[in-house]
């Protein structure tokens, strides 16, 4: 079912959480809401659940505006950050739920239960309650529950974010094959960028209550919109600014920032006359790859990211002099509040 979200706006006080958000999301895809604390993501979520009422815009789910339509009537599934499990009854009565209180069949309720329970690999636990379960199971459980009602739309709100590194990571690989087993229309919050890039099929980046940018992870993190994308998605070093330039309107200074990626930095340890010397000041091994600070002249640091067999050629040691060329900056502008004068 598709999802159509048309100049959204939602206002708590002064505080601005949404500001004329569109966004468009396909039948059958998996998209991540994607921003910092406050960014308007979860704001949206709950705009589209019914849950947080706008103050102007619409939201149309496979065709019906919902703007205004009650919770109940949306045949919307709802996963939260901590479950939200019935802890008086086993994982089959909170899977079966929804079920029994919309009056189905006995038999269907049953078999349903047991499909699912196949489905988020929990055969055989059906008799055990929530406080039996380790987090990461009785995530699953609310997953199942939501997905029993056979919803239009499932909706997520960091479904992951109270666990820990290790079952979020299970999780995310667990979640992306349900999602093509079931192909049900689904969005789900996060402000882990990992997270986004590994589960999604699509990512809306937030920011102060607006989408800066929608695209696949690939192009999201290959080719981002503006410095906020840049900064936000993935590690990055910020290069000194390398240029001004003024609207002729009022004068406004345009500063351009400049930035590369850590895998993007070569390290070498001759000079070619197109690189920068730079001394070694920390090493970090990080398993799958080497991370390198390094310190120019003017001392200002950035970060290199190596592989194991780079390193090993390399041999780089604390305190040694390497040479250093970025292979890929990009730059964006950004508007400052510093007015220039003509001299």
């Amino acid at each position: 079912m598709s999802i159509i979200v048309e100049q959204v706006s939602k206002q708590f006080g002064n505080f601005v959480a949404l500001d004329r958000v569109n966004l468009t999301v396909k039948e059958g895809s998996l998209v991540a809401l994607l921003g910092p604390s406050g960014s308007g993501k979860s704001t949206l979520l709950r705009a589209i659940a019914g849950l947080e009422p706008p103050d102007s815009g619409s939201i149309v789910i496979n065709g019906q505006d919902t703007t205004h339509l009650d919770v109940s009537r949306r045949n919307i599934g709802f996963v939260f950050q901590h479950y939200a499990l019935f802890k008086h009854l086993t994982i089959r009565q909170n899977i079966a739920f929804g079920l029994e209180i919309r009056k189905r069949p006995r038999r269907f309720v049953k078999q349903r239960v047991e499909e699912l329970l196949e489905l988020v690999q929990l055969q055989g636990l059906g008799d055990r309650y929530p406080s039996q379960l380790s987090g990461g199971q009785r995530q699953r459980v609310a997953l199942a529950r939501a997905l029993a009602v056979q919803p239009q739309v499932l909706l997520l709100d960091e479904p992951f974010g109270a666990l820990d590194a290790k079952v979020r990571k299970e999780l995310r690989a667990w979640l992306r094959r349900l999602h093509e087993e079931v192909h049900v229309t689904s969005i789900f919050v996060t402000h882990d960028q990992e997270e986004a890039m590994e589960v999604a099929d699509e990512i809306v980046v937030m920011n102060q209550g607006r989408i800066e940018q929608i695209g696949t992870p690939d192009q999201i993190y290959d080719h981002p919109a503006n410095a906020f994308v840049m900064s936000f998605i993935g590690p990055v070093n910020v290069l000194p600014s390398t240029a001004h330039l003024f609207r002729n309107n009022d004068m406004t200074a345009i500063k351009t920032q400049m930035f590369v990626r850590p895998h993007d930095i070569q390290v070498q340890t001759s000079a070619n006359g197109v690189t920068s010397p730079a001394i070694v000041k920390r090493v970090i091994h990080l398993g799958w790859e080497i991370q390198v600070e390094l310190a120019f002249m003017d001392e200002q640091t950035i970060v290199a990211h190596l592989s194991r067999e780079q390193f090993d050629t390399l041999n780089l040691k604390p305190g040694q002099q390497v040479f250093v060329k970025p292979k890929d900056v990009k730059a964006f502008p950004e508007l400052t509040s510093m007015i220039y004068q003509a001299s």
